[in-house]
């Protein structure tokens, strides 16, 4: 554990000194929010969003970027200075993901200044989901057929060996987080924070595991989020952008998969997943009951409707996400 606890603040110490700089460059060549009309996924204006966040134009997006870049070396530098007894493809499953995402999120910001015609919409959603869909089948089929994972573990049942259903399970769970963290990190710090503690959950529950190796991905990847969220806080002097929201997200759930404790993601990642259910409510009430099930999804963006002010709606966001993650830890180590 202690070896985690200096990676995670070396990983904190390089991020917070070249964030600086970092955020610097993003001004210097413009990827930033520019003052267009903000579009849902089905590329139709969202007021509301523009409304509570318009004063937000000009802000730099792109900070996942750095955190991809941090980590990867990092992990990969910290498995041969500690001598890790490893599994090769461990490593290649949690950085494929990290980097797979990480460039569908970076196509997509950059699409976000290119694309005039589109507004602030990007990569159209129906290509950026079948990517989604790609990256995850990949993933989920080398946690079958080079890691084994083929189960569920169900407390009072044990392990439920399903077979080759992991693969579209495992598919699901990843694609749904990468959207899920995608659409939390619409107000400051929300997203980030949360990750930061469903890390920690996780490093918990590797360490109860003596997995060693995810654990150091997982330390340092809390360095560089932690480090990345002192920027990231209300008011934010940069955000993750596409580029680091998909990838983190994806990441989160893959760390989960790997730690065999599928029941415990819900809960760990419980805030995200309200997140998501809210948005994909309120998208099957108006395809299929023609009308909204919600004034206005998601989540937070409803709460911002009521009156909540953004910081506030942050910190209890936090402080639901702990709680949730000591239930998914309940869960995860009860023998």
């Amino acid at each position: 554990m202690a070896q985690f606890l200096g990676l995670t603040l070396l990983s904190a110490f390089i991020t917070g000194i070249l964030l600086i700089p970092f955020i610097d460059f993003l001004y210097k060549i413009k990827l930033r929010r520019q003052k267009q009309v903000t579009r849902d996924l089905f590329n139709k204006p969202t007021p509301y969003f523009d409304k509570f966040n318009a004063w937000k134009t000009g802000t730099p997006f792109g900070g996942g970027i750095l955190i991809i870049i941090v980590v990867s070396i990092l992990t990969l530098w910290a498995y041969g200075l500690l001598n890790v007894d490893f599994n090769l493809w461990q490593i290649f499953v949690v950085l494929f993901t990290l980097l797979g995402f990480g460039a569908l999120g970076l196509y997509d910001d950059f699409k976000k200044l290119s694309d005039k015609k589109e507004g602030f919409f990007g990569l159209r959603f129906r290509y950026k989901f079948a990517i989604q869909w790609i990256l995850a089948f990949i993933i989920a089929f080398i946690l079958y057929s080079q890691l084994g994972y083929d189960f569920i573990f169900i407390k009072g049942f044990g392990l439920a060996v399903i077979g080759i259903f992991f693969i579209p399970l495992a598919a699901f769970i990843i694609v749904s987080f990468a959207n899920a963290f995608n659409i939390a990190d619409g107000l400051d710090g929300q997203a980030s924070g949360l990750l930061l503690i469903a890390l920690g959950a996780f490093l918990t529950i590797s360490a109860n595991q003596y997995d060693k190796s995810l654990g150091i991905f997982i330390a340092i990847l809390m360095g560089s989020v932690a480090a990345f969220l002192y920027f990231n806080i209300y008011p934010a002097r940069i955000w993750l952008g596409d580029v680091g929201s998909l990838a983190l997200g994806a990441s989160i759930a893959v760390i989960g998969l790997l730690t065999g404790k599928i029941i415990a993601i819900g809960f760990i990642g419980g805030v995200l997943i309200l997140e998501v259910g809210s948005s994909l409510i309120q998208l099957l009430g108006k395809r299929y009951l023609g009308r909204k099930i919600f004034p206005v999804a998601p989540l937070h963006l409803y709460l911002q409707k009521r009156g909540w002010e953004e910081p506030k709606i942050v910190m209890r966001s936090w402080l639901l996400g702990f709680l949730f993650a000591i239930m998914g830890l309940y869960i995860a180590l009860i023998k």
